[in-house]
């Protein structure tokens, strides 16, 4: 018999025991494994070479967080039971099996209108199938349908294990030490009070940080105008290459990605998902390379440009930009590359991203007191007011194709 009780080493916490042979089981699978060959942070190396880590990586980091978070929460006396436990721990391995190449850079690319959760709904059916109806409760979970809300509120809230995760796993590998987050400390307080999950009083001040890490991560890392710049610049090549699929914006593509090439798909057939769970980096990687010798000089600009990082230049700003200062922009480009103006809708972009400190969209963070009474963290923090907590901080970018190298 097969020991299926792995030790992974992990880079960030230390090692890491399969807890079941179903997860074992779930992790052999191709469709998992894919996620090994996907960046957690596209094209983010750009600006921090040590982001190289992959989805795979993310995802058993979440899952080991959710085995501890599991032991506190039974420690506390909170009744889950082994099958619920092993539902909730596929649940956050498998959450990002949605993601396609690029991670969120590429998203609506392959398909329209469906998210990376809709899709990984569609790709966990197709599991729960294989495996007999293993993952019935998986999905009940991951859809907010079972009863105990808490353990969905554990894949996705706003303290969830994916969150305390990747912000301690990206902000390892990046080097950017705020997002170094308490995560076993937050895990430690967890509890349950009147079916939700809970912070005990004693750990606000690791929900203050995790808050704090967690706006300075996205605008330092997430949202960093190079890192923009350069999935704008990704999504401009496909779009492109797509434009141009009657010439070489096909051809030198993989069977897989030729597959979505003339449009995206309007909805989740077997068919389309096949050609979508062979997808990774790689494919679109080895079009690029391709695309740089392009007929289409729009494509091979743009596909050069990602290749051998010449990425488009970027203007961030508090307020929209001038529409002036586009229109002089785009002047400039069209009379220096001797381009219609139709082809310099590839080279720019005008974007608005914005970000929320803390985002009370139904699952608040809650804080128990010694006395039994709960307070929302707005309420309770001693640190943070409402109107700083509730606060979007949006920034607007304008990002074009650079004329010097």
């Amino acid at each position: 018999m097969t020991n299926k009780r792995k030790i992974i080493n992990d880079p960030v916490f230390g090692f890491i025991t399969i807890p079941t042979d179903f997860i074992y089981d779930l992790l052999q699978h191709p469709y998992l494994n894919r996620l090994s060959r996907i960046k957690q942070l596209g094209l983010t190396h750009y600006v921090y070479p040590g982001t190289q880590h992959n989805r795979l990586q993310h995802s058993l980091g979440a899952m080991f967080l959710m085995t501890e978070a599991v032991k506190t929460l039974q420690g506390k006396g909170v009744e889950i039971t082994d099958e619920e436990a092993e539902a909730v721990y596929a649940a956050i391995l498998l959450h990002d099996i949605g993601h396609g190449p690029f991670s969120h850079a590429l998203e609506g690319f392959f398909f329209d209108q469906t998210s990376h959760e809709e899709l990984g709904i569609h790709i966990i059916e197709r599991l729960n199938r294989t495996f007999g109806g293993r993952l019935d409760l998986t999905l009940d979970i991951l859809r907010d349908r079972y009863p105990k809300h808490y353990l969905h509120d554990l894949v996705s809230g706003q303290l969830d294990m994916d969150r305390l995760d990747y912000l301690r796993r990206d902000s390892f590998f990046s080097g950017v030490s705020e997002g170094n987050i308490g995560s076993a400390r937050i895990i430690k307080m967890l509890n349950i009070k009147d079916g939700k999950l809970v912070v005990d009083a004693k750990g606000i001040y690791s929900i203050e940080n995790f808050l704090m890490s967690r706006r300075l991560m996205y605008w330092q890392v997430y949202l960093h105008k190079t890192t923009h710049a350069a999935d704008v610049m990704l999504q401009k090549t496909l779009y492109r290459a797509r434009h141009d699929a009657a010439g070489d914006g096909t051809s030198c593509c993989s069977a897989p990605l030729a597959f979505f090439m003339p449009a995206a798909r309007p909805e989740v057939n077997d068919e389309a998902l096949d050609a979508f769970l062979q997808l990774d980096d790689s494919d679109i990687w080895v079009a690029m390379k391709a695309w740089c010798r392009s007929d289409d000089k729009i494509l091979s600009l743009l596909a050069d440009g990602i290749v051998n990082r010449h990425i488009f230049r970027v203007q961030v700003s508090n307020r929209p930009i001038a529409d002036q200062a586009v229109e002089d922009c785009l002047s400039q480009l069209q009379n220096a590359l001797n381009i219609s103006r139709e082809d310099c809708n590839y080279l720019y972009s005008l974007q608005a991203r914005a970000n929320h400190l803390y985002n009370d969209n139904g699952t608040a963070i809650d804080i128990l007191f010694s006395d039994g009474t709960v307070k929302n963290i707005a309420e309770a923090s001693d640190m943070f007011n409402i109107n700083l907590l509730a606060r979007k901080n949006t920034k607007y970018y304008f990002c074009h194709y650079r004329l010097d190298k």
